[in-house]
């Protein structure tokens, strides 16, 4: 029969394989941190506003985010008090409540309120309306060409709708 340590020496990392993969994420870790640094999403400042019980936090870039503490795992039963103790914690990147030991993620309780599937299609919608003379050129350009040009093959017999009316190809 084996030791624990003679079996589990088989399945640890060693200290090699552990700083082969330190070294390997590293670099990708610090260049998303460097880019959120620079746009930003990091918390600058967060305050409790009891009277309308929403976690006011100032972000970096200025922009200021008011979430509601029910839509907070964790602090949806938390007396005022304890919700007030909130700390910014890790350069920025969290928030924590002592009294709960709970830490929330900042950029992800931000992407919970903001980064729906829903939202950032609207927001891509509003960014396809923009018009600039670039665009413009690209449009005249097509439709030179012929317009937009086909996903895929028509099928015989299909018809296209072209302002609202159905014609055939």
């Amino acid at each position: 029969m084996q030791s624990a340590a003679t079996s589990g020496a088989k399945f640890m990392a060693t200290k090699v394989q552990i700083q082969k993969a330190v070294d390997t994420h590293f670099a990708a870790a610090s260049a998303v941190a460097k880019q959120r640094i620079k746009r930003g999403d990091l918390a600058a400042s967060v305050s409790y506003e009891p009277r309308l019980r929403r976690l006011r936090i100032e972000l970096a870039s200025g922009v200021g985010v008011s979430v509601p503490v029910q839509k907070i795992q964790g602090l949806e039963d938390a007396p005022a008090a304890v919700i007030k103790s909130v700390k910014v914690t890790a350069k920025g990147y969290g928030l924590y409540w002592p009294d709960l030991d709970l830490d929330v993620s900042v950029s992800g309780l931000v992407a919970s309120c903001f980064g729906s599937r829903a939202w950032m299609s609207a927001l891509a919608r509003q960014g396809g309306r923009a018009t600039s003379s670039a665009k413009a050129a690209a449009a005249r350009n097509n439709g030179k060409k012929g317009g937009r040009p086909r996903k895929g093959p028509v099928p015989p017999g299909a018809s296209a709708s072209i302002q609202g009316r159905s014609t055939p190809i």
